[in-house]
C-alpha cells in the first residue's frame, strides 16, 4: 500500500484487501463457524411471548451485566439493570429535562428547592413508594445513600459532588435538606445516576461491598430480581405495585449473547426482541432496516469510541508519539469501510447534540510521513526490526477491547498494519467482557484500549470522572480517569465549571477544556457512535435516550402490541402510551 494511497485515504475493497478478506469475505469471516448457539434449557422461552403466556421482552447483550448495587464501579452494560430495578431522585428525560422520579419535583430556584447560592437544598419526596420486599421507601433511605457514597470503606462508583454535601438532615418521612461545601452546578445531572439503595437492608451489612445484596438486589423499580443464570442470562419480574408508569410486561429478561454476529443472528430470528449494546452492528444495518417485522434505526448517541491511551506507560509519555499515532489512524476508512459509514467522525469527547460542544477543534488528517517525520525529530529511532526505540523503551504495546467484537478486531488488525509502517508494534490482546472492564480497566492495567466511552452525565458537560487529575483509581483517587491523564490547567477549569452556573460563561470553559484535550491526546477520537437501535415491531413505548448509557432506561414504559397490560386495555392502566423513539 503506496504512501499516495494512506494520504488520501483508502475505499472500502483496499481496507478488505489490506485485512486478507475479499469483497465477499466479510460475510464469511462475519458468519463461518459462529453457530447461533443452543439456549440450553435455562434459558427463556421465544420473543414476546412465553411458555406460560406472560408478556415478555427478551433484551440481546454483547456483554454480561454483573454489577447490581448501583453505587458500586459498573459498566454501560449494566445500566439496564440498575434503571429497571432502582429509581432516583430525578431523571434526565430524552430531550435532556430533568423529570422528578422519587422527588415530587425537580429542587429549582424557583420551587425553593435550591438557594440562590446554590448551597442549601431541600429534597420533596413521593410519600407512595415502597421497596420490592414491601418495606416503605423515606427520606431516611435518601440520606443512607447520600453518606454510603462517601464512606471510604465503600467502593463507590463516582463520588465527585457527594463529597461536597455536609450537614443532611432529615425533616420528615417525606422531605430532607442539606448544605453544600461549595456551589456544584453538574450536581441534579449526578442526581440522575444517583441510584437510590435501601438502608434497612445494608446499614448493618458486614461488608457492603461484597454482600448478598449486590447479587440480588431489592430497589423501588418496575421491575424486581428474578433470577439470574450467570454467562446466559438475567430475568426481572414486573412490580406490580410500582408507583409510576407501568410496568406493562410481565418478565424483562437479559440475555447475554457475547458473539455479536450470533446476537444479531438470534435477532432475525425472533430469539431476542430488542438488540441492546453494543446495538446492532453497522455492517448488518443495510439488512436489518429491511427485516420484516423489525424497527430498526440509528441514533446519535453520546459515548465517543477512541483509540484510548495508558499515560502511565513509558511509551506513551511523550507527546509525540500520541500525535504520531493519532496521525497513522485513517478513520475515514475505518468509518467507511468497517462501519458502513453509519459511525460520526469527531475531535472531541463531547457529544455533538451538547450545547457544549467545540466544532472549531483541529481536524485530524490521516499522512503516515508526517507521523514518521514527527517521531524522528524526537529521537525515535527504528531498530533492527523495524520498530522505534527511544532511551530503552522499544515503541511497542498491547491493544486490548471485548474478545468476539468482529468490527473491533477488524479494525486492531487494520491498525496493527499501519502502525507498523511507522514503526510502532501493536501486538492484538483481547478478553472476555468480564474480564476486560473489571480491574484490568478500572485500575489501568492496560497498555492501550478500543473502548467506546459517556464522557458526560446527562446533558451536563462536567467531565471531572473521566478527565480530572483527582479522577484516577490507579494513583488512589476515585473515577474513570483510566488514561491516568492529568493536566494542570484542565484540572483547574473542571472545578471552575463545576462551581460555575451560568451557561454561557461555563460553554467557555468546557471549549477550552477540549481544546486543551485536543492538544494533549490522552485519548484519540475515532467517531461518535450512531447506536443502531432494533427491536420487534411489536414493542411498543420505547424512546431512545442519548442523555443515558442503556436502551433500557424507561423499559416501565414498554409494551405488547397485543400484550395483557398495554396502557390501553380494558384490564390494564388507562395510560397514554410514551411515543415512539
Amino acid at each position: 500500500m503506496n504512501e499516495t494511497t494512506h494520504r488520501r485515504g483508502i475505499g472500502r475493497r483496499e481496507v478488505l484487501a489490506a485485512l486478507g478478506i475479499g469483497a465477499g469475505g466479510l460475510v464469511a469471516w462475519n458468519l463461518l463457524g459462529r453457530p447461533d448457539r443452543d439456549a440450553g434449557p435455562s434459558a427463556p422461552a421465544g420473543a414476546g411471548t412465553s411458555r406460560d403466556g406472560l408478556d415478555q421482552v427478551i433484551v440481546g447483550l454483547s456483554q454480561e451485566p454483573t454489577v447490581f448495587n448501583p453505587l458500586m464501579v459498573h459498566g454501560e452494560v449494566d445500566d439496564g439493570v440498575l434503571f429497571s430495578m432502582f429509581d432516583a431522585l430525578v431523571r434526565m428525560d430524552p430531550d435532556g429535562i430533568l423529570q422528578p422520579n422519587l422527588a415530587v419535583e425537580v429542587p429549582s430556584l424557583e420551587n425553593g428547592g435550591i438557594s440562590a447560592d446554590g448551597l442549601n437544598w431541600r429534597v420533596r419526596l413521593r410519600d407512595d413508594v415502597r421497596w420490592h420486599d414491601g418495606k416503605p421507601f423515606t427520606a431516611e433511605d435518601v440520606k443512607f445513600t447520600l453518606e454510603l457514597i462517601v464512606d471510604p470503606a465503600f467502593r463507590a462508583w463516582r463520588t465527585a459532588g457527594h463529597t461536597l454535601v455536609r450537614d443532611i438532615k432529615v425533616v420528615s418521612p417525606t422531605e430532607l435538606t442539606w448544605r453544600m461545601e461549595e456551589p456544584f452546578a453538574p450536581y441534579l445531572s449526578f442526581l440522575t445516576e444517583t441510584f437510590i439503595v435501601p438502608k434497612h437492608l445494608l446499614e448493618g451489612a458486614a461488608d457492603r461491598n461484597a454482600g448478598p445484596f449486590n447479587q440480588s438486589p431489592v430497589g423501588t423499580g418496575a421491575f424486581k430480581w428474578g433470577n439470574r443464570v450467570p454467562g446466559d442470562h438475567l430475568q426481572l419480574v414486573a412490580n406490580r405495585e410500582y408507583f409510576g408508569e407501568g410496568p406493562y410486561i410481565d418478565r424483562l429478561i437479559f440475555k447475554y449473547i457475547p458473539d455479536v454476529t450470533v446476537l444479531y443472528t438470534q435477532f432475525k430470528s425472533g430469539s431476542v426482541d430488542l438488540v441492546g449494546q453494543v446495538y446492532i452492528s453497522p455492517d448488518n444495518y443495510d439488512e436489518a432496516k429491511k427485516l420484516p417485522g423489525k424497527v430498526v434505526e440509528p441514533v446519535l448517541g453520546s459515548s465517543v469510541e477512541s483509540f484510548y491511551l495508558n499515560l502511565g506507560r513509558p511509551q506513551f509519555q511523550e507527546l509525540a508519539v500520541r500525535q504520531a499515532l493519532y496521525y497513522a489512524l485513517d478513520r475515514e476508512a475505518i468509518i467507511n469501510a468497517i462501519y458502513h459509514g453509519v459511525h460520526a467522525l469527531t475531535e472531541t469527547f463531547m457529544p455533538q447534540q451538547s450545547y457544549f460542544y467545540n466544532p472549531d477543534l483541529p481536524k485530524q488528517t490521516f499522512d503516515l510521513a508526517e507521523a514518521r517525520r514527527i517521531l524522528d525529530a524526537a529521537g525515535w529511532r527504528p531498530g533492527d526490526d523495524g520498530i522505534r526505540v527511544k532511551n530503552g523503551v522499544r515503541l511497542a504495546f498491547e491493544n486490548s477491547t471485548t474478545s468476539g467484537d468482529h468490527l473491533r478486531e477488524m479494525v486492531q488488525q487494520y491498525l496493527q498494519q499501519t502502525f507498523r509502517e511507522i514503526g510502532a508494534e501493536m501486538t492484538i490482546a483481547n478478553l472476555p467482557p468480564a474480564v476486560m472492564w473489571g480491574d484490568f480497566w478500572n485500575q489501568s492495567k492496560f497498555d492501550s484500549v478500543i473502548v467506546g466511552s459517556t464522557y458526560v452525565i446527562g446533558a451536563d458537560p462536567d467531565v471531572t470522572n473521566r478527565l480530572h487529575g483527582k479522577s484516577i483509581n490507579a494513583q488512589g483517587g476515585s473515577g474513570s480517569n483510566n488514561a491516568q491523564y492529568s493536566n494542570a490547567e484542565v484540572n483547574a477549569l473542571l472545578d471552575k465549571g463545576a462551581r460555575t452556573f451560568d451557561p454561557e460563561e461555563r460553554k467557555a470553559i468546557y471549549f477550552r477544556v477540549q481544546e486543551i484535550v485536543r492538544q494533549d491526546l490522552p485519548l484519540l477520537p475515532m467517531f461518535q457512535y450512531r447506536n443502531v437501535f432494533g427491536r420487534s415491531a411489536a414493542i411498543k413505548g420505547f424512546e431512545a435516550n442519548s442523555n443515558t448509557r442503556t436502551e433500557s432506561w424507561h423499559a416501565a414504559a414498554w409494551y405488547l402490541a397485543d400484550g395483557r397490560h398495554r396502557p390501553d386495555a380494558e384490564d390494564g392502566p388507562q395510560v397514554s402510551p410514551k411515543k415512539e423513539g
